[in-house]
């Protein structure tokens, strides 16, 4: 049987009775004021009757680019990301662009690397998550989006940001466990060299030093369960232990309440747990987790948009998406001593 060909530009051109250069303009949305509003008519409805759709890729190539914008993420088993990526991907399928998804490692301490053979060529703009500008060096021609990686800049050209408030969720943690009773805190730190975790424990830090009577101890650990509960479990056995666990993450949080159950401490009655982000574990827990719930899905959303007036050529101003606190069960007035 031979191979059904797909209808071209020349085919709508025969069908509508223009010239191909007419169906350009029509169908690349250039046609005002150089065609008339019923040739328009004309040839969209050739197209649609014969079932054309443009070339997308080889327009791409006439115009010099390639519509595509490259996500750069630490890793894609964290459930966190997903969600970034949707947001990214919804606002740019708006506008004509694709996104794509990279990882960089989490020891990046040099130039990340690239999925392309010419990085500054192959990509239109990136969006890079929770790293360090520093590291992006290979993509020095590319505009750049910074997305939970703080106040960031590039040498004679500021990087548009786009962050989490990340300071005042740690802080609402504070307060609420403060507001319970709480004095002693454990904080089960992510051993992970981001501004996010760098900001967390600093505002941490800062909220129990006001407390009258506040203890902070802190133990580090992998973003991962087992890591967590080793840390928790330190921190737990250690001589006059917290009441009240911070964790930096809620995977972390799920490693202390493994941590509290193999040492038989309930949560919340013998000690406190919160966690960060509100993944979908957060609900999966029991008790139900009080975490801070950030917005991952609008960080891609907004992220994407800043990257869109970069690439119009305007400056788009930082931006701070404010996360919410969350109270669940996990969290209880400490025993009396």
């Amino acid at each position: 049987m031979p191979a059904i060909s797909r209808p071209t530009s020349k085919d709508v051109a025969q069908e509508a009775g223009v010239s191909q250069s007419t169906v350009s303009l029509v169908l690349g949305g250039k046609w005002s004021g150089r065609v008339s509003p019923a040739t328009a008519r004309s040839v969209r409805s050739a197209a649609e009757r014969l079932g054309y759709r443009p070339n997308q890729a080889a327009r791409n190539l006439r115009l010099g680019t390639t519509r595509t914008v490259l996500l750069m993420v630490p890793t894609l088993s964290a459930p966190f990301f997903g969600p970034v990526y949707t947001g990214a991907a919804r606002v740019a399928s708006r506008h004509g662009f694709g996104v794509v998804v990279s990882t960089w490692p989490d020891d990046a301490a040099g130039p990340a690397d690239s999925p392309f053979a010419a990085p500054d060529e192959a990509i239109d703009g990136i969006l890079a998550t929770a790293m360090s500008v520093e590291t992006l060096r290979e993509f020095r021609e590319t505009p750049v989006v910074m997305l939970d990686s703080g106040p960031a800049g590039r040498p004679g050209a500021p990087v548009p940001t786009v962050d989490f408030g990340v300071a005042e969720g740690m802080r609402a943690i504070a307060a609420h466990l403060a507001e319970l009773g709480h004095r002693r805190i454990g904080h089960v730190a992510a051993a992970v060299d981001q501004w996010t975790f760098h900001t967390r424990a600093d505002a941490l830090a800062g909220a129990v030093a006001d407390l009258p009577g506040g203890v902070l101890t802190r133990d580090a650990c992998a973003i991962d369960v087992a890591s967590a509960k080793g840390a928790a479990t330190r921190l737990l056995t250690a001589p006059d232990p917290p009441t009240a666990l911070v964790c930096d993450d809620d995977q972390i949080a799920a490693g202390a309440y493994k941590a509290a159950r193999a040492l038989g401490l309930d949560v919340p009655s013998d000690v406190s747990v919160t966690g960060f982000d509100d993944v979908l574990l957060a609900t999966a827990l029991e008790p139900e987790l009080t975490t801070v719930r950030l917005p991952a899905e609008e960080l891609g959303a907004q992220g994407m948009a800043a990257l869109l007036e970069l690439l119009d050529g305007r400056s788009p101003a930082p931006r701070v998406l404010p996360g919410e606190f969350v109270v669940r069960g996990s969290t209880a007035p400490p025993r009396p001593r």
